[in-house]
């Protein structure tokens, strides 16, 4: 991989104020590069670095998967069980047939509070209801309930945000513990992700990148930066929403894999893909990871990628490399080309 190559490319994105964030890519236990760019706070001109921690969006999913997972390792809980039967959900448009495996595969059919695949916007939602409403899991419950599901259970698969949300509420359920209490004792501090959390987006915490999106004129001129304040709840919840650095994260996914987190057949079922997009496409679903498929059907990489406004972020990984590819970035639209050429320097 050519280093200068890649500086450059990120230098350039900098410069016109397309980019903004980190980027790590490993090998093992070697750093290939590393690099900061852009600003954590654009009012104070801060810098991001190396240290700053980042929303990630709906990266978090991977960390409520690793947890539901390690539930089902201790036998508290079943894949196979209903989720309207085991939170008692009656009386909702929530068939009694969808499991914890339909949640975490995003096959439960469940209409979700924002239909992102239906070009939906997440920030939609608080435009009448407001954002500080939800301050813990079961307050997302009265915007999932009574939604239409899109097709029966395991008929299909539909990206779905509100599955995660009923995971986690399973996890409270099963450990009597606030959702992200336990990720932060059974997740980050087993894999000694120390910069990692939950961080109210209303209180005051160091090295927290803020997420800035651009505003254009009608002639496409840059002419100021909106904030993401209003675009989702105060605390990140079982979806979205955890804050944490390029390392942290490059950590994590180092630990399950060195079966850290789940045991050697758990670590497996995860890193394994579980269900077909509807219509078949080259990628595959498992517990929270995505998986692309090379044309012999091999695993060229996977991943989990993270979006909203003023965030975006992804995770991927590389099994012929064994390289972990981070992009944070305290944009919406940051990660998604900067992704194509990192991935393409590492692989021509």
């Amino acid at each position: 991989m050519n280093l200068h190559e890649l500086d450059s490319y990120f230098r350039d994105l900098e410069a016109r104020d397309v980019y903004s964030g980190v980027v790590l890519v490993t090998q093992g236990d070697n750093e290939l590069f590393a690099g900061a760019y852009g600003c954590a706070s654009r009012a104070w001109d801060v810098r991001n670095t190396l240290e700053t921690r980042f929303d990630t969006a709906s990266v978090t999913k991977l960390f409520t998967a690793v947890s539901i997972l390690q539930l089902v390792e201790q036998g508290l809980v079943s894949l196979d069980a209903s989720v309207v039967e085991f939170l008692s959900l009656t009386d909702t448009t929530i068939s009694k047939e969808v499991t914890l495996f339909h949640l975490l595969t995003h096959s439960s059919g469940i209409g979700d509070d924002a239909d992102e695949e239906a070009g939906e916007r997440y920030e939609d939602l608080w435009k009448e209801k407001p954002n500080y409403s939800i301050q813990c899991t079961a307050d997302f419950l009265p915007q999932i309930l009574h939604n239409p599901p899109n097709f029966p259970p395991g008929e299909g698969c539909r990206y779905c945000n509100v599955g995660f949300i009923l995971l986690g509420l399973v996890i409270e359920q099963v450990t009597g513990l606030d959702y992200a209490e336990y990720v932060q004792k059974h997740v980050f501090d087993r894999c000694g992700m120390a910069s990692s959390g939950f961080f109210r987006k209303d209180h005051v915490h160091p090295l927290l990148a803020e997420g800035n999106d651009p505003i254009y004129d009608d002639e496409n001129t840059l002419t100021g930066w909106k904030r993401n304040i209003y675009s989702f709840p105060p605390i990140g919840s079982p979806d979205a929403g955890t804050y944490v650095t390029a390392a942290d994260l490059d950590r994590f996914l180092r630990s399950v894999q060195a079966g850290e987190l789940l045991s050697p057949p758990m670590t497996a079922e995860f890193l394994s893909s579980k269900v077909d997009y509807n219509p078949p496409r080259q990628w595959r679903v498992g517990y929270g990871l995505e998986f692309f498929l090379g044309a012999a059907g091999d695993v060229e990489f996977f991943e989990k990628e993270g979006i909203n406004s003023g965030v975006s972020a992804m995770l991927r990984h590389i099994p012929s490399l064994d390289i972990n590819i981070v992009l944070l970035s305290n944009m919406e639209n940051g990660v998604w080309e900067p992704a194509k050429k990192v991935y393409q320097l590492i692989t021509s």
